[in-house]
């Protein structure tokens, strides 16, 4: 009889230690989980911040490439930024093929 119970009472410690090395597991992995979570967020909260910086960039740049595009922006830059003049009639060349 005192072996059976000295054996009931070593499986009945070993199931105990078993299951708080569960409970102790669990733990570690809810806390990693949580903190990851709140590191991912907060990347996630930095690239959105990234996302709408250069969607505002985008869209200046398309406002500014629509306004060179127009012929009297091109004009105005040739004519103001490089110096550039239109050619008269006698420096212009026609080539017929």
């Amino acid at each position: 009889m005192a072996t059976l119970a000295g054996t009931a009472r070593i499986v009945g410690y070993t199931v105990i230690l078993v299951l708080l090395a569960g409970v102790l597991g669990c733990a570690f992995g809810v806390v990693y989980t949580r903190q990851e979570s709140r590191r991912l967020f907060a990347e996630y909260s930095e690239l959105t911040r990234e996302r709408d910086r250069l969607n505002f960039e985008f869209g200046r740049l398309e406002l500014e490439r629509a306004t060179k595009a127009e012929i009297n922006g091109i004009e105005k830059t040739a004519r103001g930024e490089l110096g550039m003049i239109s050619p008269s009639a006698a420096n212009t060349v026609v080539i017929k093929r």
